[in-house]
């Protein structure tokens, strides 16, 4: 591909640069260019929200380039404020390392292992002193963080800004100059942080990074940012009829910016129906496989529009008197015991095609619980 084609290419799904002549340059130099792409294991699963910077990583990678994947797992002890109107809670070490050990795993389900280097921000941030911390501090003045617009929300609203969380865009920035990032890819919600990042390299005499962001992908409910605390989400490790059930869940105006903003192709069809079941088979695809993706369409097919339970069900042996709330949190379709006792309430579970209300309910007799819209498990003796 020509330098032109290629800038085409990468362009394409973008939705601000900063800026397309420098870009030009940098590839013109013929070498391969270090593409950052950070992320902060706040959570142990990576959903379709993460993919989207993810894909156009790869993309970069195809055409010679390196990916440089930064696991925030020092700025996760802070958490970042973008889109947050309260502070983040704060985790513990332990959950951050074990959240980083999937993150990897979960990336390469898109990266190209070869062309990806993987880099842990507490490597420079953990090694700082105190007059280390002070002096990159002193680079922003206070006046121009708070110009943030997550900040100045929460002013105006009256919600409470720690002082830790004034650090995290020169933290985030300070990354780019540790890696000496080329190009800086993220959603759009993060060009205050990547900006930053731009101002401290030139500060260092670096060549300032490109910034390069990407429309923000709306969960299953169409109105929020997809995350998991929000619980709108489709993880890349979930099932295959997980992830089609959810996709059939959408709205058709969010079926259609789905289609684009996951890079995924514009051959559907014009039945709305039809295209959301073909959206559901590529997402189900690009995560498991194609005959995944049949088998997923098939049952869920089967389960709503011919009513029919989905075959290869997972089983479960009666228990003595054990209540139906502990049933389904030992069968592990509910989460907790609190989630287990909330869906019976809701009259979300049945057995045999009848609804029980009562969680504490013992089944003694084989059959088929639905949980929700799309979960079954037989019940075996």
């Amino acid at each position: 591909m020509s330098i032109d084609e290629q800038l085409d290419s990468l362009l394409c799904g973008i939705e601000e640069i900063h800026s397309e002549d420098e870009l030009k340059k940098k590839l013109q130099e013929k070498r391969p260019l270090r593409i950052k792409f950070g992320v902060d294991p706040t959570s142990p699963d990576i959903h379709l929200g993460h993919t989207v910077p993810l894909l156009k990583l790869r993309q970069f990678q195809d055409l010679g380039h390196h990916a440089v994947l930064i696991i925030g797992d020092f700025t996760a002890r802070i958490g970042d404020p973008t889109g947050r109107n309260t502070t983040r809670p704060e985790l513990s070490q332990e959950i951050i390392t074990q959240n980083a050990k999937t993150y990897e795993q979960q990336a390469f389900k898109i990266l190209d292992h070869s062309k990806t280097e993987i880099v842990y921000n507490s490597q420079w941030f953990d090694t700082m002193n105190s007059s280390q911390i002070i002096h990159l501090l002193a680079r922003k003045p206070v006046a121009q963080l708070l110009q943030r617009r997550d900040f100045k929300q929460r002013m105006e609203e009256g919600h409470n800004i720690q002082l830790h969380e004034l650090t995290y865009p020169l933290l985030q920035g300070w990354d780019s100059v540790e890696v000496k990032s080329d190009v800086e890819i993220g959603g759009s919600d993060q060009l205050f942080n990547f900006l930053m990042g731009r101002d401290l390299q030139e500060q260092e005499k670096q060549c300032p990074q490109v910034v390069m962001t990407l429309p923000i992908l709306e969960g299953t409910d169409g109105h929020e940012k997809m995350s998991k605390s929000l619980n709108n989400y489709i993880g890349v490790t979930e099932s295959p009829e997980e992830m089609f059930g959810k996709t059939m869940s959408i709205s058709d105006e969010l079926m259609q910016k789905w289609q684009k903003i996951l890079f995924i192709g514009d051959d559907f069809s014009d039945h709305p129906m039809e295209a959301k079941k073909q959206l559901g088979e590529k997402i189900v695809t690009r995560f498991h496989s194609a005959d995944a993706a049949t088998q997923a369409r098939q049952n869920w097919e089967k389960q709503f529009s011919e009513k029919q339970v989905p075959e290869n069900i997972p089983t479960y042996h009666l228990v003595a008197n054990e209540p139906l709330w502990q049933l389904l949190k030992n069968a592990k379709l509910a989460p907790s015991s609190s989630e287990a006792r909330r869906m019976i309430q809701q009259g979300a579970v049945s057995f045999e095609g009848e609804k029980i209300s009562d969680e504490k309910t013992v089944l003694t007799q084989p059959g088929v619980i639905k949980y929700g819209k799309r979960h079954y498990l037989k019940l075996t003796k």
